[in-house]
């Protein structure tokens, strides 16, 4: 029975990433823009509004855990769980790698680093809240691919 709350995790992991595009395009680009607006519009403090994001979703990941934890459900714990793994990730991709806020992986030839650096960067080409793209945090269009496979292309005839 444990790997059934095994997949339980994982599909919450990868569910996590809809929720991430809908919840940065229609909320966070949306009404509640003014604790995202820092991060689009830096004002060189290490902290932003936007950071307060982490608790809308640390703090219901947190009690799923919890009152899972102290019901013995382990459904709400592998649901918890699996918004917390998300949470690592994003953490490690956005704040390390892509913004690297903490100097690690600075640099990096691995593809999907690139491809997701890249459509960070055109998401953030957009200093307001309209027009926005490349909402997602994990998965990375294939035009982003393709801009990384023609960069890599360029430089290797260059060589």
């Amino acid at each position: 029975m444990v790997w059934f709350y095994f997949l339980i995790t994982l599909a919450t992991f990868a569910v996590m990433e809809a929720v991430t595009w809908l919840t940065h395009k229609y909320v966070m680009h949306g009404f509640l823009w003014y604790l995202h607006e820092d991060h689009h519009q830096p004002t060189g403090g290490f902290f932003e509004k936007n950071d307060a994001f982490f608790l809308i979703f640390a703090i219901p990941s947190f009690l799923s855990i919890l009152l899972g934890a102290m019901n013995q459900n382990y459904y709400s714990i592998s649901i918890g769980a699996g918004v917390a793994l998300y949470g690592a990730a994003y953490f490690l991709v956005h704040e390390i790698i892509i913004h690297q806020r903490f100097k690690l992986f600075t640099r990096s030839d691995n593809k999907y680093i690139k491809a997701i650096r890249w459509a960070h960067k055109m998401h953030h080409k957009h200093l307001n809240k309209e027009e926005g793209e490349s909402f997602g945090m994990l998965l990375v269009a294939k035009k982003y691919w393709d801009k990384v496979k023609r960069d890599e292309a360029l430089q290797k005839n260059r060589l």
